[in-house]
Order: structure tokens, then sequence, then C-alpha cells
């Protein structure tokens, strides 16, 4: 006769060849079983007479037989019998399995057989440990793991209150701070009012001491003497372990069996003390997915508000965009009707360059533009161009002091194919290029005596020969020439043609030089150093009001050119805030020669740019008018401002008022203070 086993789909064979064999969870059982409703010491087969008779032990659910539940009863060929919820079933020996004695139960009962079995349920359990990170589903897996493993009637985890699963605790645990966050049967439904449920005396002594408590019989055990929870609940089986997290104490996990005595042995003690090991980890890896899902709402939430802080500060900046734009706009009706926004600058000399522009532009007749290197003829040129009536048409121009005569004939006039040597295709002039537009010839003065009467011709009948041909092209130009010499003087010297200059010079714009317009030069810097770190891919560096003060000082002789080269200079030497170190040695020394010590001091002890331009222009003015003796008409004239401008500024320093208490006279003797023109 064998017996066959059938638990979890799993089935096993064992010959019945011992006078009895033991059912149960236990290690010390024949047939050892794993279900958790298996009680430790379940049943007993007894052969009696070579008749098979089953006796339960006591068990928690008992022992039926084919169906029925029973005490002690003789079994047969055929029947069930149900322990736990595996099936024992009793059939003939017909294969001769196990006859040899103990070697037929070894799978059920040997020793390497069971820990092979203990071995691959605990390796199953730590795999679901560490893959499940939600802290609830996590402790209810604890708790049934850790019943399921020792054959446990009940299980709990207790947790402080205020930080459960979260980390270590601030303080030492208290039990009287403990919660039990899951509580569960062997069934796996939860329990309700677990706290009543369970020792808290017993817990808390694991607590305290950090060690694993084990009792066969609590009802019975001397450490529990007094503990009213121990009587109330008739605890036998009990096992409760500390959980530990970077070697803190966090909370407990506790087990016991209230119907069977002895059912948790050393062995159970050191698995339950290995499976604590494994839910610490899994404890630990909740709390930092925990944590990093908190960081990152917190990160979205930020990122939202900052979303919602850069669209509101978009808002903003469209909306002063469009305020900017509306002053700007009404600045440039003010300063003039045409855009020069190419230009910068807003002291009185630019502003008189702008308001004559008006007038050039909505003309179509030569202009001659008078300044010294650097002022900024062609740009000058070419706003004419741009905001004149030709504007959709060619702007061509060509400096005569760049090319001989020969060269500059041919730039000009164009020239048929072989008309010199190299001459190998034909080429359209820059006059003929020009038609309809506008021609921009810098340094005319420059031009030699047999150039100047070819212009003049063109000028006098819109018309000329194309050199090595004798075509004749018309054409319909407008020119536009610009000067650093004075073409006036070269007339009365006869080195420039008196014809050639009425004919180029019938409007004229005189362009300041940069030390006669110190106001704009604050202005230049910035936007000159703006367009150089524009252009070099680089952050804009600070330009202190001290940099700006000797920058101010500065007579300029290369002008707007000078102080451009000047700030791309300084984008390179200097990092992220320009010194008067980083200056160039002409800069720093013009400003030592234009400014006495201690004016050099007060300028670079000025809180800001406009009290070192107003005390510039303070300076300038007193020294124009002690010059002039004090006759503003003259002062005015020796600063390139108007005389109007020069009484605004007059009354806006209380220069004039200082200076008429003293008073001074004239060369005739009369009061001069406040003199007209002569």
């Amino acid at each position: 006769m064998r017996l066959t086993v059938i638990e979890d789909g799993v089935r096993a064979e064992l010959a019945l060849d011992k006078p009895a064999l033991t059912v149960g969870r236990s290690v010390d059982n024949d047939i050892q079983l794993k279900s958790s409703r298996v009680s430790r010491h379940h049943t007993r087969i007894e052969l009696i007479e070579g008749a098979p008779w089953i006796v339960d032990l006591g068990s928690a659910n008992g022992t039926l037989v084919n169906g029925e539940r029973v005490e002690r009863q003789q079994v047969g060929l055929g029947d069930r019998i149900c322990v736990g919820g595996v099936d024992l079933i009793l059939e003939p020996d017909e294969s001769g399995v196990g006859t040899s004695g103990s070697g037929g139960s070894e799978t059920l009962t040997g020793g390497g057989g069971r820990d092979r079995e203990t071995l691959r349920a605990f390796a199953s359990i730590t795999r679901e440990l560490t893959s499940e990170v939600e802290l609830p589903r996590l402790l209810r897996l604890i708790v049934d793991s850790a019943v399921s493993l020792v054959g446990a009637e009940r299980g709990f985890v207790l947790l402080e209150e205020d930080a459960p699963g979260d980390g270590p605790p601030k303080a030492p645990l208290d039990v009287n701070r403990m919660s039990v966050s899951i509580a569960r049967n062997f069934d796996q439904s939860d329990i309700v009012v677990p706290r009543s449920r369970l020792s808290m005396g017993i817990a808390g002594r694991a607590i305290s001491t950090g060690l694993p408590v084990l009792s066969v019989n609590a009802s019975e055990d001397d450490r529990f003497d007094g503990m009213a929870s121990v009587e109330h609940l008739r605890l036998r089986s009990v096992m409760c372990l500390p959980i530990f997290l970077d070697r803190a104490t966090i909370g407990v996990l506790y087990v016991d069996n209230r119907l069977q005595r002895g059912a948790f042995g050393a062995n159970d003690l050191e698995l339950m003390e290995l499976f604590s090991g494994q839910a610490s980890c899994a404890l630990k890896n909740a709390r930092l997915v925990a944590s990093l899902r908190d960081q990152n709402r917190r990160v979205e939430a930020s990122r939202q508000q900052i979303e919602r802080l850069n669209e509101q500060l978009g808002r903003k900046v469209r909306d002063q965009g469009n305020e900017l734009a509306v002053v700007r706009k009404e600045l440039d009706r003010e300063r003039s009707r045409y855009d020069y926004g190419q230009m910068v600058g807003a002291s009185d000399a630019i502003t008189a360059v702008f308001q004559t522009l008006d007038r050039v532009v909505e003309s179509d007749l030569p202009v001659l533009i008078h300044g010294e290197s650097g002022t900024g003829k062609e740009l000058i040129a070419r706003a004419i161009h741009r905001n004149g009536c030709r504007r959709d048409k060619p702007f061509v121009t060509e400096n005569c002091a760049a090319l001989p005569d020969t060269l500059l004939e041919s730039e000009l006039f164009g020239h048929a194919r072989g008309a010199f040597t190299g001459a190998y295709r034909a080429k359209k002039g820059l006059l003929e290029q020009a038609d309809g537009g506008t021609l921009f010839l810098d340094e005319i003065g420059d031009m030699s005596a047999e150039m100047q009467k070819k212009l003049l011709r063109v000028l006098q009948e819109g018309e000329f020969r194309v050199l090595g041909s004798d075509r004749t092209v018309k054409v319909d130009v407008r020119i536009l020439t610009a000067s650093h010499r004075n073409l006036e003087e070269m007339v009365r010297e006869g080195t420039f043609r008196e014809d050639l200059f009425y004919r180029v010079a019938v409007l004229s714009v005189d362009l300041p030089a940069l030390r006669d317009r110190r106001d704009d030069i604050p202005l230049l810097a910035e936007h000159l150093l703006l367009r150089a770190a524009r252009e070099a891919g680089r952050e804009v560096p600070t330009l202190p009001h001290d940099v700006v003060s000797v920058l101010c000082s500065h007579d300029w002789p290369g002008n707007v050119r000078e102080l451009e080269n000047e700030m791309r200079r300084l984008l390179v030497v200097a990092d992220d805030q320009i010194r008067v170190e980083h200056l160039s040695k002409s800069v720093v020394e013009g400003y030592g020669r234009q400014s006495s010590p201690a004016a050099a001091g007060a300028i670079l002890e000025s809180g800001d740019i406009r009290s070192a331009v107003a005390d510039l222009e303070c300076r300038s003015i007193e020294a124009a008018l002690a010059q002039a003796g004090d006759n503003k008409s003259k002062a005015a004239s020796a600063l390139g401002i108007s005389r109007f401008a020069l009484q605004r500024k007059l009354d806006k320093y209380g220069i004039g008022k200082t200076r008429r208490r003293g008073g001074t006279k004239g060369a005739s003797g009369v009061d001069q203070t406040d003199g007209d023109d002569a």
C-alpha cells in the first residue's frame, strides 16, 4: 500500500512501511507540508494489524476523510484524506515504490528536499519583495509571506505613526507611538481593529531590546507575566522581530498562532530573521522610490510654476516692447521725420544733423558730406539713399583716394574689351551700375584734376563715354560726395575745381567730430560694445561709470571709428567687467591731458554716468565762455552747438547766474555777460 500526496499541483508518492507517520508543517514530521492551513502537527497515520488508521492531533482546521471531519477512523484503499487543503490518497502498491524502507518518502521527509523547498520559497518571496515599490502593497506582501513561510495563523507589521516606512525615526521608537500598518490572517484577509488583536507588550520588548522574541507558549512564559494582552488574547506561539533600516529600528514584524503551542521553533526564528532583513531592504527601496516620486512631483510643480511665470514675463516683455516701440516712434517724430535708427546719438549736435537730413532727403540734388575721418560719412550717405525716393534702386560706393586715376576712370565709366592691357572683357562702370539710384564718392577731395574734369561732364550733361569705346551712355544718378578736407579752402588754393565744387556741394551736411558731441559717447560706447559682443557670440561686459568718464574725456581723433575699435579691443581683453586699466594707453593718456588730477578724481568718484557727463559739460562750457570773453554766440560756435542749446545748458547747470554775479568786460569796456552775436 502506498500514500499519494497532492499539494499545489505537485504529486509525490511514498510507501506506508512504518507503524506510524506524522503529517504537519513542522520539520520533525515524517511528511512535511507547506500549506499555511496545515497545523505544525496536524494528523497521524497508524498501521494497526496492517490496517491504516487516521488520527487527528488537535489540528486547527481538522482532518477530513472523504469530505467528513474525523477524530480517529480506519481508512482503506481509495479513501481521500484532506489535511489543510492537501490531499492524501491510499492506493495499492503495484510498482514497488518505497519498498526499501524510507527511500520512498525522501521526497517529502528528507532533510535535503525540505531545505531545497524552503530555499525555493524564500527565493520566490525575495523576488516578489524586491519587485514591489508601492508601500501599502509591499506591507501586505511582507505579512502574507511571513505567515506562509513559517505557517503562522496571523501576521502584523507595526511602524511609527508619523513616518510609516519613510526612513529611520529621528528619536528612539516608542511602542505607544506606533500603529499597526497591516494585519492579515493566514487566508490573506485583513484583520479588523488590529491593535487590539496582538500584544503590544511583546512588540515593545522587541523594540526596546532590538532582539527577536520567540515564545512556544506565551501564556506560560515567565517573561510575559503581568501582560494583560497575553492573557486576554490567550496567546500561545508568538514570534516578534524588529525591522531595521540603516542600523536603526523602524518597526516590528509580529506573527503568532493562538491555537497551537510550539508552532515555531529555532529554525523558524532563524528563517524569519533572514526574511526580516530582506523586508528591510524592500522597505528602503520603497521609501527611496516614494521620495523620488515626491521630488519629481515638486520638480514638476516648480516647472509648471516657472512656465507660468515665463508666460507672465513674456506678456510683460511684449507689452513693454509695444510701449517702447510707441515711445521710439514718438521720439523719432520729435527728432526727425525719417528713420535714422542706425545712427546713435541724442546730443544737440547730432540732432541738428538729423534736422538737416530731413530737408536733404526730400530733394534729389547732389549732397556734399563734410566731416573728419571716422565720423560716419558713408552712414549718412546710406541714410539719405534709404529714406529718399531712390531707395529701391542701387546704392554704389567708391573711395576716390584708394585708386589711381587710370583705375578710378575704369571703375567709374567702365571699359570696352581691349581698352588697355588686361581688359579681357567689357565692364560696366559704377555710374552705369548706379543708373536710377545713388553713387557715393568718398574722399572726392583726393581726386586728381583730370578726373575732376571728367566727373564734371557727367554732372553737367548726364552722360559719359566708356573707356576704349566711342559709345556714349546716358545715366540718371544722384551724386553724393564726402570729404574730410575743406573743399572751399582747396578751391581758394586752386587744388579743386570751383565749377565741380558748386556741382557737388549744392546741398551740404557737416558732421560734428566725436569730441564735439561728448554727450553721445556713453550711448555710442554701449551700442558699439553690444554689437561687438553679438558678432563675437559673447556676453556683454559691464561698462562702469569710471570707465565712461575716461572715455568722455578723450578727444577721439579717430572719432566713432576709433571708439568702435576700442570697444572691440575691450571685449577681448576684459572679462565680465571693463576696468580703467583695460583701456588703451592713448585713451588713458588723453584723459590725463584733458583733465586735471582733481577733475579726474571728481569724475571717477561720481555716482553714475549722468553726473560724470554733467561735470564734463559744465567744465567745457565754462572753458568756452572764458575763451570767448563770455560771448555766448562765440562760445556756442566753439562748442559746436546752437546758441539756444547753450542757453538751455546754462539754465540747467546754473552757470549763467554764477558768472553774472561776477561780470566781465569786453575789450570795448562794455559789459558782455549777456551779449548777443556781433
